[in-house]
């Protein structure tokens, strides 16, 4: 069983552009939902295609995933399928205390941008950047399938004042 170790951030300034070593366009669909339930989605980048299903733990930091490559074509059935997208250009940064990256989402849920750190010990000491703002790790209406669903243009608590935009 593969455990994905997740802390996710609000991104409060652009100061991270100076870490970014590549970027790619990513196009994701839903094929299952449901809080505390098993997600299963399809993602899409211009060079590759996955199959991926996540599992909650009791540790909202920690989930279960398994992860396959698939054909181009099965992705591009598969997110036919769903109305439920999320399309964001994630940015890959050189930044200590494990895999960083920066999700810039487009569509309905611009402006958000949200940055998200993979490691591999979650005990392990963590240095947050300054422009990561108010951590949102296990907040169930700021993951990526929630948001594909309900977006950020209207979740009224955070666009109305756009504050972390």
């Amino acid at each position: 069983m593969a455990l994905e170790i997740e802390r996710r951030f609000f991104v409060v300034s652009e100061a991270w552009q100076e870490l970014s070593v590549k970027h790619e366009q990513l196009d994701q669909g839903y094929l299952s939902e449901g809080q505390g339930a098993v997600v299963v989605r399809v993602r899409r980048s211009q060079q590759h295609a996955w199959l991926t299903l996540k599992a909650p733990t009791n540790n909202p930091e920690i989930r279960q995933e398994f992860e396959y490559t698939i054909p181009a074509a099965d992705a591009e059935a598969l997110l036919a399928l769903t109305p439920r997208r999320v399309e964001k250009t994630r940015h890959h940064l050189n930044c200590p205390g494990g895999d960083w990256v920066v999700d810039v989402f487009a569509g309905a849920n611009a402006p958000l941008v949200i940055a998200e750190v993979e490691r591999s010990d979650p005990e392990a000491q963590l240095t947050i950047p300054s422009w990561c703002g108010e951590e949102i790790t296990g907040r169930g209406e700021l993951s990526n399938a929630a948001l594909a669903m309900r977006p950020w243009s209207e979740l009224e608590a955070y666009s109305r004042g756009n504050r972390f935009s």
